[in-house]
């Protein structure tokens, strides 16, 4: 390359010279670990806007302040159920009739439990949820519901002693597991599906052990444990020893008997 002398190489090679530094002429603020730079930078202060009763209140919907929303519901969930006893999360459809086979079997379920001095955690609604917490009422356990916020809301059952309502999902999942040594899983739709493969997804990864899954119901859930085996299985998309993460029952006997073995320390019989 030629040139007159003055000029500068920004290539790779032994010809490399640093590029001049750029003399700063934008203005530049710090809020803690933020920075603003040109048209970012603000002309008041936090405290200005906490204070200026007169501002706009678009900042009660911005994602920085959801974080302080998010944090509320996690304190709060904390906070109420801390001190649970020893508790079983119970899923299932809210569509699950009252008069339904499947309805009786989750206040069987929700009574034997309370009556083995567990608490009943479900999503606090209709149907088969509960069904569950009526079962733990009548039975003088304690009844847990963690709703959640939908367009179709229907409220926290009756059955409910200890309530919350929750306006993320994640957060409500995470109680469900943090104070829960298992789930019992009645027939469902989409949210019991959910519920039940992020419990297998953290038990296969080890995210939580000792944590036993319970599909109540063979005829239900016979389709799904089939698919399981010779398609996910067969086709190599999950092990053979990931089958043997959940059990399939038709009595509540077995269903205690394997929450109580799984309470075990390792190798006690």
């Amino acid at each position: 390359m030629t040139g007159t002398g003055d000029e500068k190489h920004y290539g790779h090679g032994p010809e490399q010279v640093d590029a001049p530094a750029r003399k700063r002429a934008w203005p530049e603020k710090r809020k803690g670990p933020v920075l603003l730079r040109r048209d970012q930078v603000e002309s008041s202060t936090t405290d200005q806007r906490l204070l200026d009763t007169t501002g706009p209140t678009d900042w009660l919907h911005t994602d920085p302040w959801r974080v302080w929303r998010i944090t509320s519901e996690f304190v709060e969930g904390f906070g109420a159920l801390a001190e649970l006893p020893a508790a079983i999360s119970v899923f299932g459809s809210a569509r699950t009739p009252v008069d339904s086979d499947e309805y009786k079997a989750g206040v069987a379920i929700g009574r034997a439990l309370a009556e083995a001095g567990y608490a009943v955690i479900t999503g606090g609604g209709p149907g088969a949820m509960e069904a569950a917490n009526r079962g733990a009422s009548d039975a003088g356990g304690l009844s847990v519901g963690l709703g959640i916020e939908l367009p179709f809301e229907q409220g926290l059952n009756e059955f409910v002693d200890l309530g919350l309502n929750f306006r993320y999902f994640f957060v409500r999942k995470t109680m469900f597991v943090k104070y829960a040594q298992g789930f019992v899983v009645l027939p469902g739709g989409l949210g019991t599906l959910d519920e039940l493969f992020e419990a297998l997804t953290l038990v296969q990864t080890k995210k939580v052990t000792r944590f036993p899954v319970i599909l109540f119901g063979s005829a239900y859930w016979g389709g799904l444990v089939e698919w399981l085996k010779n398609t996910l299985v067969a086709e190599g998309k999950a092990s053979p020893p990931d089958l043997e993460l959940f059990h399939v029952t038709d009595e509540i006997e077995e269903v205690l008997k394997i929450l109580e073995e799984s309470r075990r320390p390792n190798g006690e019989i």
